[in-house]
């Protein structure tokens, strides 16, 4: 396995320690003295790397949760303040003091992979802004938690001592005690919010409300000891003594019994006063403040400042050539009959079913053996962080998405998981497993994201951060390696990547469409059945996430076609030398970038001859 780090490396831990100037200069900008020069270098350097430092710190005191997902304890007693209205003056009084400080650098005096940390931290920091801006915040502070995002169906994992919050030690058991508090006061910060929202005419919708009342009833139907919460209790570490097993299961008892009661606050005050206030509507574009809200989220997602009708045109597009690549594939088999037909011959036809969740994980396991055999000719930086591959837990399977990473631990001590959706087993169809793994697994999702973490040489930010439009474009873009890896030489396969690939470009057409021009959810629904081969479960699943996390889901497909772009562009601009190696450590080692840095990035790359 080689960790071959080749951009933002040496000049940042060490940069020109030794007084050389190589790249370190704008064309047209030369120095007499080559050792002054490396010592302003030098300086900037360390005065943006404090930066970094110092708005990490803060930040980290902001988010206990980050901190704790990057395996820093100290923090780890609580889970934050995120509903309040004091956080987000605090977010955005910090981002505006990271501003200020970072523009007292001379970003002149910069190297050129220090000008890059640069560029993604200011971008980070204005983009923080813009969400932060009174209008948006009017628009989503008071909208706290929806059946996609909500805290709610979060926070029993975390607790579980299946995630990233450690249960070794007594302390740990302790912190968790602690937590258990915080979320029932963030609870009831989250119904003072919908409150405000109930007050002010911005609500959220009857759709994704019935939807949380539906799983805080199903969390609230468990017993303590059969919930999640209790799961730490069960799993107690050897050495533990008599006395705090006692002591922590008396305490853990009623400490659940204090989230139970929350949550029974939550559902109650939702099913009983706020579901009759939400919206029957399900379009940003019909609630208040929605249509400025909307083009702040694609701009946010994409990176890029797109308007809706651009991209509901390109989802269009992209939708009819999918179509015509699965009429061959129909053509292919030897199916006759029409495209509607076939699609509904392999929803229903048992081959494409799995036996049993058993047999499900078992392909996926076989799955992962297959990419393993075949990453090393297409990769030569690859993660040291192991993955795993998990079925989603009963209590939150049957709202979540047909799969999803979670990152392990930055010294991969804590795997990445790859969690896929038994629900309703006869709807997962096999045609999708290959690309679903490629995608949320190796190498899509855990190579890019654990790379980032594991990089020690990048800035905080960086290796923790990513922008939407980069992390799923780089999964969608590893679902297309399958073909240079073999995988989709069966029809079968290349039908469920076809099948994946035309998701997203379905996600164009139907979140523009919901949340610009007045779709309604069953037109969503009839028009992804319509052009998809998949199920009305999925189907279903899918267009409810996008009402409840409206913009999300363009950041897929203007992601992928971007690195698209950007590998076509280098194969033929370097020719011979093009290293498809070199290419994906080009994309990957500087953690999630907007998009219009990695372009950038990459040119420079092509520019040097791909060195």
């Amino acid at each position: 396995m080689i960790i071959a780090r080749s951009s933002l490396i040496g000049s940042l831990a060490l940069a020109l320690a030794a007084c050389t100037t190589t790249g370190s200069l704008e064309p047209g900008n030369a120095a007499n003295d080559a050792a002054a020069q490396a010592a302003a270098e030098q300086a900037a350097h360390d005065k943006l790397f404090a930066l970094f430092a110092e708005a990490d710190e803060r930040g980290l005191k902001l988010n206990p949760l980050g901190a704790l997902f990057r395996g820093d304890m100290r923090y780890a007693d609580r889970l934050g303040d995120f509903y309040s209205a004091s956080f987000s003056d605090a977010l955005r009084k910090d981002a505006e003091r990271n501003l200020e400080a970072l523009r007292n650098i001379d970003r002149s005096e910069l190297s050129p992979t220090d000008r890059l940390a640069y560029d993604v931290f200011e971008y980070d920091q204005l983009d923080a802004l813009k969400g932060l801006a009174p209008e948006i915040l009017a628009a989503t502070s008071v909208r706290p938690i929806n059946h996609f995002t909500g805290l709610h169906s979060f926070y029993p994992n975390l607790a579980s001592g299946q995630s990233a919050a450690p249960f070794e030690t007594v302390e740990d058991y302790e912190n968790n005690l602690k937590r258990h508090a915080n979320y029932a006061e963030l609870i009831d910060q989250a119904i003072l919010r919908f409150r405000e929202g109930m007050a002010s005419g911005v609500v959220e919708t009857q759709l994704s409300i019935g939807n949380v009342i539906t799983q805080l009833d199903t969390q609230l139907a468990d017993d303590i000891e059969e919930s999640p919460f209790w799961m730490p209790i069960d799993n107690f570490p050897e050495g533990f003594s008599d006395s705090d097993k006692v002591r922590l299961t008396r305490e853990y008892r009623a400490s659940i019994g204090e989230v139970f009661a929350a949550n029974e606050r939550l559902r109650d005050f939702l099913r009983d006063e706020y579901y009759q206030a939400a919206r029957e509507s399900v379009g940003l574009a019909q609630m208040q403040g929605g249509e400025a809200l909307y083009r702040q989220l694609i701009e946010s997602t994409t990176t890029l400042p797109l308007e809706p009708d651009y991209l509901h045109d390109l989802g269009l597009a992209e939708v009819t050539r999918i179509k015509d690549g699965m009429e061959a594939i129909k053509a292919e088999v030897g199916f006759e009959g029409t495209l509607g037909e076939f699609f509904d011959y392999v929803r229903t036809d048992p081959q494409f079913k799995s036996a049993s969740r058993e047999a499900l994980t078992q392909s996926y396991y076989d799955i992962g053996h297959a990419v393993d055999a075949k990453i090393d000719d297409y990769f030569s930086l690859t993660p040291v962080t192991p993955l795993e591959i998990r079925p989603y837990e009963p209590y939150r399977e049957q709202f979540s998405a047909g799969g999803s990473y979670e990152s392990g631990s930055p010294d991969g001590s804590r795997p990445g998981v790859f969690y896929f959706n038994a629900y309703d087993l006869p709807s997962r169809l096999t045609t999708g497993i290959v690309t679903l793994y490629l995608h949320e697994g190796a190498p899509g999702h855990h190579f890019q994201i654990s790379l980032a973490r594991e990089n020690e040489d990048l800035p905080s930010f960086m290796r923790f951060g990513g922008t939407t439009a980069f992390v799923e474009g780089w999964a969608l873009y590893a679902e297309t390696l399958g073909y240079e890896m073999g995988f989709f030489e069966d029809p079968w396969n290349r039908y469920g990547t076809l099948q994946d690939e035309q998701l997203r470009a379905m996600r164009l057409v139907v979140d523009t469409g919901l949340h610009a021009k007045g779709w309604s959810r069953q037109q969503a629904i009839d028009f992804m059945l319509a052009n998809s081969g998949l199920t009305e479960t999925e189907v279903v699943a899918e267009v409810e996430r996008y009402i409840a996390i409206p913009g999300q889901a363009l950041a897929y497909k203007v992601g992928a076609l971007k690195i698209q772009e950007l590998r076509a562009r280098a194969e033929a601009a370097l020719g011979d030398d093009f290293d498809i190696k070199a290419f994906h450590t080009q994309v990957l080692d500087t953690g999630g970038l907007p998009l219009p840095v990695l372009e950038a990035k990459i040119d420079r790359w092509i520019a040097r001859g791909g060195d």
